[in-house]
C-alpha cells in the first residue's frame, strides 16, 4: 500500500496527494499520514512547496468528507427507524426513540465532534455519515471539517518537510497512535453497547 501510495504521488504531485486523499477519506484503511508526511518530504527535493500540498490535501479531504456526508443523507433518520422497527432492531433491541436520543445529542454535540474527530485516525472519515444523517447544515459541516483537517493536514506536511528523508520514523510513531486509538475506540464501543443494553435490561424489570 505505502508503495503504490508513494508511485502515486512521484508521478501525479498535487493531483496525486488530492485524489489519494479523496479515496483515503472514503476508504479509511488508506493512511493520511503516509500521505501527508510524504508530501511534507517531497518538497525538500521537488518543485512541490507545503502551501500546495496542503491545499490539495484539504481538498481532497472535503471532497471525500462531502460524499460520506450525503451517504449519510441518504441513510437519513426516518430510514434507520424502519430498519429499527423491523427483525434487526428487534435482535439488536433498538427502538425508534433510540434513533431520535441519538439525533438529539449529534444535533448539540455535533460543531465539536465533526471538529475534533478530524484527528482521529478512522473516525475523522466516518464522521460525516452522522453528520449527513443528523441533516447537519452544509455551512457549519464545511466549516468545522475544513478547520479540523486543514490543522491536521498542516501539522502532518510541515513534520514531513523538517524531517525528511527521516519521515518513516514520524509515521512509525503516527502508526502507533493508530494502533492505540483503534483499541481505544473499541473498548469504548463495547462499554457503550454494555451499558446500553444494562439499562434497557434495568428498565425492563
Amino acid at each position: 500500500m505505502q508503495e503504490f501510495i508513494i508511485q502515486i504521488m512521484n508521478q501525479f504531485g498535487y493531483f496525486g496527494i488530492f485524489f489519494l486523499i479523496a479515496l483515503e477519506n472514503i476508504f479509511p484503511p488508506i493512511p493520511s499520514e503516509v500521505i501527508l508526511l510524504f508530501g511534507g518530504f517531497m518538497t525538500t527535493y521537488t518543485k512541490l512547496n507545503l502551501f500546495g500540498v496542503v491545499i490539495a490535501s484539504t481538498l481532497g479531504s472535503l471532497l471525500g468528507a462531502i460524499a460520506l456526508y450525503f451517504v449519510g443523507k441518504i441513510l437519513n433518520k426516518e430510514r434507520l427507524k424502519k430498519i429499527v422497527n423491523g427483525k434487526i432492531g428487534k435482535v439488536l433491541r433498538l427502538k425508534a426513540s433510540d434513533i431520535d436520543k441519538a439525533d438529539h445529542w449529534f444535533d448539540t454535540k455535533g460543531n465539536k465532534t465533526v471538529f475534533f474527530c478530524r484527528f482521529i485516525p478512522i473516525v475523522r472519515s466516518l464522521i460525516s455519515i452522522p453528520a449527513g444523517m443528523s441533516e447537519m447544515p452544509m455551512g457549519k459541516f464545511l466549516l468545522y471539517t475544513t478547520t479540523g483537517t486543514l490543522i491536521w493536514n498542516t501539522v502532518l506536511s510541515l513534520l514531513g518537510n523538517k524531517v525528511g528523508e527521516n519521515w518513516e520514523d514520524i509515521l512509525l510513531i503516527f502508526e502507533n497512535y493508530s494502533h492505540i486509538v483503534a483499541i481505544v475506540l473499541v473498548i469504548i464501543f463495547l462499554v457503550g453497547i454494555y451499558y446500553f443494553y444494562h439499562k434497557k435490561l434495568k428498565k425492563q424489570h
